[in-house]
């Protein structure tokens, strides 16, 4: 069995991984170049892209910002998975934005600017607090302005007259005073079957990704309910196969949908050593009609993201249960360059755990570490 990969990074790399010991081969695209190469080494192989299409069993993607060009010419062979559909609604936030309205899923309150008049009244309509987003090409804080009060929007839209609006909209939304963030990451395989790992509780610094700890304290059976239903509206709504993963703003227990994924995504690499299967592993067995496998997590597991950093202590590993997980890129500033699996059985050692991990990491490169680590120990 094949699978190939529509992106040559670490996502692809790490399905490569997981694939191997079901005998699943898997390639990469390096879609900069569409050229074939090997997942890990990233080194060209001899097989060209045509080649590569159809000796493939199902194709997927490790990232939703895949040429179009190229999502067609893939989408002709029919084993695209998940959907184009699917794949460009995860890469366009005006099409994100349609789809959770179609579905009814509640979102930020939000405005589409297509040119800068329509920026006209957004303080009266959304406030004065007010993230723009560009809809396609913006991740990790990229391609994201913030609005603390009216006084900026001048400023701002003399930024946003250099942009062109019509061929890639902004959306204002409403700034979000929430709880926490949390995510729902699961897969829907080809007879529809839906299986969710643990809800995980996500910590951003700079628009970044730094810490995810699952399963997230303190959730209750009506938030995990209501993420549960969400997943299932969309999985199904999109005849979704493979992992998706939704991102959600919680104030109580209401639940407002940030931003989707259709891939395998960050929030999800707890389950490479906290859950019986991995979202790696998941998504395999979804895109290749195999029996989807169990999701339960076994353990309390954090991960930690290791960003714009080369300077640490491999001796890391020496702490029972700490597992690290290198990319092999090279270094550039808020570059994710690996992460770190730590599992224990509880929250408290999980907290003495993640203290000790700062005595071989430079405290500044992970700077929610020491207060998450104090806060777990209280739960």
């Amino acid at each position: 069995m094949k699978v190939l990969v529509l992106g040559a990074g670490q996502l692809a790399q790490m399905m490569y991984l997981a694939a191997a010991p079901l005998g699943v081969e898997v390639l990469a695209v390096d879609v900069s170049k569409n050229t074939v190469v090997h997942p890990l080494s990233k080194q060209l192989t001899d097989i060209d892209l045509t080649t590569a299409i159809n000796d493939a069993n199902a194709i997927t993607v490790e990232f939703e910002h895949i040429p179009e060009d190229l999502l067609a010419q893939v989408d002709l062979s029919g084993k695209l998975f998940p959907n184009i559909a699917s794949i460009m609604a995860g890469a366009d936030r005006v099409r994100e934005k349609q789809l959770l309205n179609q579905h009814n899923i509640a979102n930020c309150e939000h405005k589409i600017i297509r040119h800068v008049d329509d920026l006209e009244g957004i303080c009266e309509l959304l406030g004065e607090q007010i993230i723009f987003k560009a809809s396609r090409d913006g991740y990790d804080g990229y391609g994201q302005w913030r609005l603390k009060d009216s006084n900026q929007l001048a400023l701002l839209k003399m930024e946003f007259e250099k942009l062109d609006l019509q061929a890639v909209p902004l959306i204002a939304e409403k700034m979000s005073h929430f709880d926490r963030e949390i995510s729902i990451v699961g897969a829907r395989d080809l007879q529809g079957n839906i299986s969710c790992f643990e809800i995980a509780e996500n910590l951003h610094y700079q628009g970044q990704l730094h810490v995810s700890i699952a399963p997230a304290p303190n959730v209750s059976l009506e938030v995990q309910n209501k993420a549960k239903t969400i997943f299932t509206q969309l999985a199904q709504g999109l005849d979704y196969v493979g992992v998706l993963a939704v991102e959600l703003f919680q104030t109580g227990d209401e639940l407002l949908v940030n931003e989707i994924a259709p891939r395998v995504h960050n929030s999800g690499h707890w389950t490479q050593q906290g859950a019986d299967t991995s979202q790696f592993e998941q998504h395999i067995r979804a895109v290749l009609g195999f029996p989807l496998g169990s999701p339960k997590a076994h353990s309390v597991t954090a991960m930690v993201n290791i960003i714009g950093c080369t300077s640490f202590s491999r001796d890391l590993i020496g702490i029972e249960g700490c597992h690290l997980h290198w990319y092999g890129k090279s270094l550039r500033d808020k570059r994710k360059m690996g992460h770190i699996n730590v599992v224990a059985e509880n929250y408290s050692e999980l907290s003495s755990k993640l203290l000790n991990l700062l005595s071989f990491i430079p405290s500044e490169s992970f700077p929610l570490l020491t207060d998450e680590a104090k806060r777990i120990a209280e739960l």
